[in-house]
């Protein structure tokens, strides 16, 4: 049996892909692949309207927030929010946080002043800053909520910071119960817990648009995007199908309350072990570990070697820490059972056994 763990593109559940399967075949009992129906077809319009009100629905979504399905990942929004939100002389307010935090501040700065509201840079990351500074006039707050490479996660999210509040929630969307309407923007990635890469998540409060005085390039106003439907040029069908698929198979479940809970015990269950183990060893503040994407290390790198190595041979995929840091991460999004965590663990505690 193989547990995935990957960090994204990630794991779905298995009625998802074989849901998805059959549609690639014959979509709907039409004959036709969801490869090859028209986007603005009696076909596939419903598929973009039932996961739109989906989102809507899972995350208690008010009348002034817009769902948008977007092409170019959570990359694209790095420079897509400033465009929408920042002119050249104003200020935005960034938390810096991580790899992905950086990427974000550093695309923001081509379209205007950014001011750093809050960092643990000085920290390698390894914490969510305790206060955060932010500058009554800056045009919004960006957040990572949380970062799949540090292994940190927001638990106290700024919702009073006194201006607009906009999130990066790649790799933690709907895996938690939080007031989204309390966000001006969030964007997310779906291939780590809402479906397959290739399509992005955009919530995006209406009353926050249209404020700045740049020209925006048509393809890149969410307001166009809004006009039309997310069907301004052709969307990402395959992709924003298997979101519709994830979003059912999550409200089935019992929707954002349910994988809150469940999510939680899967942490527990990691962390608890990780800290019972002192050959191992967790880089992250406690208060601030990600329940998402764990991470972990070994003093002895020839140890760490030996135990990536017996991780392979026992079906864990994708343990491997990043390029950018090493070690070892776990990544539990929504779709990973607890057992998959068990046989982790239960791995660890053998190895510990056998090596100390």
């Amino acid at each position: 049996m193989l547990h995935n763990f990957n960090a994204g593109p990630s794991i779905l559940p298995q009625e998802v892909f074989e849901q998805a399967g059959k549609a690639v075949i014959n979509f709907n009992q039409t004959g036709l692949s969801i490869l090859e129906i028209g986007h603005r077809t009696p076909l596939f319009e419903p598929v973009m309207e039932e996961a739109r009100m989906l989102v809507k629905e899972l995350m208690q979504l008010d009348k002034d927030h817009e769902v948008l399905f977007l092409h170019g990942g959570a990359t694209t929004q790095f420079m897509q929010v400033p465009m929408n939100l920042l002119d050249e002389n104003e200020i935005a307010a960034y938390t810096e946080t991580g790899t992905w935090a950086g990427k974000a501040i550093k695309e923001a700065k081509f379209f205007g002043h950014v001011e750093i509201a809050g960092s643990s840079k000085e920290n390698n990351y390894t914490n969510i800053p305790e206060a955060l500074s932010v500058t009554p006039t800056a045009q919004y707050l960006h957040i990572t909520t949380n970062e799949t490479i540090a292994g940190t996660q927001w638990h106290q999210l700024p919702y009073d910071c006194g201006v607009p509040l906009v999130a990066d929630m790649s790799s933690d969307i709907l895996s938690r119960q939080l007031d989204f309407n309390r966000f001006d923007i969030i964007y997310a990635g779906a291939q780590k817990n809402m479906g397959a890469a290739g399509v992005n998540l955009v919530v995006v409060n209406k009353n926050i648009l249209g404020k700045t005085k740049r020209n925006i390039p048509t393809i890149l106003d969410y307001r166009n995007h809004i006009k039309e439907a997310s069907m301004l040029n052709t969307p990402p069908v395959f992709a924003i199908y298997v979101v519709l698929l994830t979003l059912r198979w999550l409200k089935a479940k019992g929707g954002v309350a349910v994988m809150e809970k469940r999510n939680n015990e899967k942490a527990k269950l990691f962390y608890d072990t990780l800290d019972a183990l002192p050959i191992f060893s967790g880089p992250v503040a406690k208060k601030d570990r990600s329940k998402m994407n764990a991470v972990f290390v070994m003093e002895d790198k020839e140890l760490e070697k030996e135990f990536l190595t017996l991780c392979t041979q026992e079906g864990m995929i994708g343990v491997k820490g990043h390029r950018s840091v090493g070690g070892f991460r776990v990544s539990m999004y929504n779709a990973l059972k607890i057992e998959s965590v068990k046989a982790l663990t239960d791995l660890m505690k053998d190895f510990a056994n056998k090596k100390g």
